[in-house]
């Protein structure tokens, strides 16, 4: 990249698990938790607690565990929720998790989603396709979003890294 994009963004590098690569048997809480920041960590993403994952249940965002075991949809829907958080509410997320999975299996919503976000970390000019159904839509630009929130963080994590300043003078 040129000076202007300041370096490499090593977005392209990052790997995110579709469905088949998340774990295939129950997991109870902390293993949930460290399976999801581990996943999370490459892309700085804020870590998920036990707490949080707590209030996605009592908040019905996702379902609750069976016999204190999260399966992979909960798991899917975790991930997705922490992808997203940053960007939307919590209830514009499950909205639109309904709305895609409405017409849909959740495994094919969720890799069609890892494959719209993995493609603009390959391709950032990535172009959404005329004609999609309005859920492809959706996805298409809430990966979009995402992915240009993690670009514009990282760009100005290397501005300040480049060019720190020290402290900025306030007025009273």
């Amino acid at each position: 990249m040129t000076e202007n994009n300041l370096q490499k963004n090593n977005f392209e590098d990052i790997l995110f698990p579709h469905w088949d690569d998340l774990p295939n048997f129950d997991l109870y809480m902390d293993q949930v938790v460290e399976y999801i920041n581990a996943v999370l960590t490459p892309l700085e993403l804020p870590t998920v607690t036990s707490t949080m994952i707590n209030n996605y249940v009592k908040k019905k965002m996702i379902i609750a565990p069976v016999k204190k075991r999260y399966q992979t949809l909960q798991i899917a829907d975790i991930l997705i929720i922490s992808l997203l958080k940053p960007i939307f509410s919590l209830d514009q997320i499950r909205a639109a998790i309904d709305q895609i999975t409405a017409n849909d299996y959740p495994k094919n919503a969720f890799n069609s989603f890892v494959d719209t976000l993995l493609g603009y970390f390959k391709n950032p000019t990535n172009i959404p396709s005329e004609g999609a159904s309005i859920e492809t839509q959706l996805m298409q630009s809430a990966a979009s979003v995402l992915f240009h929130k993690l670009e514009a963080e990282k760009s100005l994590a290397l501005l300040q890294q480049k060019h720190p300043i020290k402290e900025v003078p306030t007025t009273k």
